[in-house]
């Protein structure tokens, strides 16, 4: 027992210091989400230890002649099942209602910048309203700016969740949810869906990415340059390819023919961190993996396996590297 207490130490402490933990908080907001969590913490500590001392006196003294004074077990009944949990809940109510204007919905106006959310089975596509960038499973924010992120679905219930940034919001087909992220430190932010959505639910993650202002400023002008499709170089074969296997009509490359909705847009996509919201760290090796056959890599995503060569697959993925 106790080396398996020793043992899980580590592990317990890794997950506090997670870049997925509502006790690792960056924001003011998640703050106030990891104090509540505490305090409800120690509350259901204090009513298990209340419980394991009546069970522990119960136990002592099975063997005792019982008290013919029935004041002691009413009082008992009384204090434990009825005082005790209505204190215990009243200054945890308190504590949910100092937290709650901290994580609600930001008021029209007092953000500056709103960025667009969209689930679909099972990617994150993002927009920036009043301009033209549209991409997949990261969310680039400029430090210290309140931003407003407006949350929808394209299908199904899917759930949006940063720990680190603020509450989860459920994006509904039909309607939009807004949550405000206000990051003051630049950063790597893990998210995830943590509604169940279906079979690729599991991989369904994105990245914010807290910039200072003026990188981020750099980063919008460069994803707002329409890709340069390539005609020459490695590049031209693996355009080819794209255009004769059909891959326009799922996905969008802003500046040629293609303008599929069904799938990411790939406009930039050589520049992000990860494929198939973070199921494979993006490289050249990943790319021609995912193009042979992505549903071996998750399961049950739209994308089918289309019949190529495997030099056909690699010239794909070497122009969908250079989108960038």
């Amino acid at each position: 027992m106790k080396g398996a207490v020793l043992g899980a130490g580590p592990v317990l402490a890794a997950g506090c210091n997670s870049n997925q933990a509502i006790t690792n908080p960056a924001t003011s907001q998640a703050q106030q989400i990891d104090t509540l969590w505490w305090a409800m913490f120690a509350g259901a500590m204090v009513v298990f230890a209340v419980v394991l001392f009546l069970l522990v006196l119960a136990f002592v003294r099975r063997r005792k002649q019982p008290d013919h004074d029935e004041r002691g077990p009413y009082m008992v009944v009384i204090g434990g099942g009825f005082v005790a949990p209505v204190v215990l809940l009243a200054v945890l109510f308190g504590f949910v209602v100092h937290v709650m204007p901290a994580v609600s919905t930001p008021s029209h106006g007092s953000t500056k910048q709103t960025v667009v959310v969209i689930a679909h089975d099972w990617f994150w596509e993002v927009r920036y309203p009043g301009t033209g960038v549209v991409t997949a499973n990261e969310i680039h924010l400029p430090a210290g700016t309140p931003v407003e992120v407006a949350v929808r679905s394209d299908d199904v219930i899917h759930s949006f969740w940063v720990p680190r940034l603020n509450r989860k919001i459920d994006t509904i087909p039909g309607q939009t949810n807004r949550i405000l992220i206000d990051a003051p430190t630049p950063g790597v932010y893990r998210g995830q869906c943590s509604e169940f959505c279906g079979v690729g639910h599991a991989l369904m993650a994105f990245d914010v990415i807290v910039q200072p202002p003026a990188a981020f400023r750099a980063w919008l002008a460069g994803q707002e340059r329409t890709a340069a499709a390539q005609a020459s170089g490695t590049a031209a074969p693996g355009m080819q390819v794209f255009q004769a296997a059909g891959c326009g009509n799922c996905h969008t490359i802003r500046g040629t023919s293609a303008a599929g909705g069904v799938g990411p847009d790939l406009t930039h996509v050589g520049s992000r961190p990860t494929l198939g919201a973070g199921a494979l760290e993006n490289n050249l090796g990943t790319l021609a993996s995912w193009i042979a056959d992505p549903q071996a890599v998750k399961p049950g995503n739209d994308m089918p396996r289309i019949p190529m060569t495997g030099d056909e697959a690699q010239a794909l993925a070497e122009y969908l590297s250079a989108l960038r």
